[in-house]
């Protein structure tokens, strides 16, 4: 009788761990799986980090993924990002969505978040060596390009042309500044003064331009390679260039951009897609923690915005993304 009580009891202690270890586990698969994104900065004054960040939320929710956002006030703050990088690798996350703001000196950090047993996808800005499982961004050399070939729609003949650009180290400044440079390399009516470099700081950019609109009465026309540089620029030639003889070609769309463009200050901008970079970050990320294969460049896509085409319902969805459409 005992014996039978004790195979009874054993019996019960049995299915109550059974029942209570498929209780844990169907937990650990309801559970969001945890994703820490760094962009470059959380200034809420960029819009484009904004919009990305519309995009990292839309796919956490769809796709049932935990996204902390850790970043730096200012893109230029990269040691301070290097830091943040090793905090989150302590958290201990599933995948790191990263934005390098150097594209040098974030490499030994990205290597630790390897070491660590950390899925890495880069976003809107690589690092050396490719060392990510996959890079999501805007194919920056070939917009870089398209920035030239506007320009030249509204500048012929022999010219002499600025750059304002924002982090020298940023992979994406660099591919983007190759882009200009090399289109109009051996165009012998061209010349083309040393870029300056706004540190992701629109008044930077606005002194700088200033600057260079005061030494060199020549120039024709400017490029600004990102939001900031870009408005920058533009409030100087506003101020400067009460004539608008001066053409501006930028990146970025915000609602100061849009004023711009309104205003004939800014020619035209390259307008990326942030939205659609955040959401396959996520997507992306998810996709490697499950094993599957992805694509280890993945190329978002940009368009040329002018005043005569900023109204078509599909730039209006790029230059106004916070609308429901």
């Amino acid at each position: 009788m005992k014996f039978r009580v004790i195979i009874m009891l054993v019996i019960v202690i049995v299915g109550v761990v059974y029942v209570w270890k498929s209780f844990l586990v169907s937990k650990e698969i309801d559970k969001p799986r945890t994703i820490i994104m760094i962009p470059k900065t959380v200034d809420r004054r960029v819009e484009f980090w904004q919009v990305l960040n519309q995009g990292v939320v839309a796919a956490a929710k769809e796709y049932n993924a935990e996204v902390t956002v850790m970043g730096t006030p200012a893109e230029s703050l990269v040691d301070e990002q290097i830091g943040l990088v090793d905090e989150a690798i302590a958290l201990k996350p599933k995948a790191i969505i990263l934005a390098a703001t150097d594209y040098n000196r974030l490499v030994p950090i990205a290597e630790k978040i390897i070491r660590s047993g950390i899925k890495l996808i880069t976003v809107d800005s690589g690092l050396d060596g490719d060392i990510s499982s996959s890079f999501i961004a805007t194919d920056s050399y070939a917009a870089g390009r398209k920035a030239v070939e506007t320009m030249r729609r509204n500048v012929q003949g022999s010219a002499t042309f600025a750059i304002v650009s924002f982090v020298k180290s940023s992979n994406t400044q660099l591919e983007r500044e190759s882009g200009v440079r090399d289109t109009l390399k051996d165009d012998s009516s061209v010349q083309i003064l040393d870029s300056v470099y706004s540190n992701g700081s629109e008044e930077r950019a606005y002194e700088l331009t200033k600057k260079l609109l005061n030494e060199h009465a020549e120039i024709r026309g400017i490029f600004g390679l990102n939001e900031v540089s870009t408005v920058g620029a533009a409030r100087a030639l506003k101020e400067l260039d009460k004539g608008g003889s001066i053409k501006l070609v930028g990146f970025d769309s915000s609602m100061n951009e849009i004023g711009f463009i309104e205003d004939g200050i800014l020619q035209a901008t390259i307008v990326q897609k942030p939205f659609n970079m955040g959401y396959l970050a996520v997507k992306t990320a998810l996709e490697v923690m499950d094993g599957k294969l992805v694509k280890p460049n993945i190329d978002t896509g940009s368009e040329v915005i002018t005043k005569d085409n900023m109204y078509t319902s599909e730039n209006q969805k790029l230059l106004f993304p916070f609308v429901e459409k």
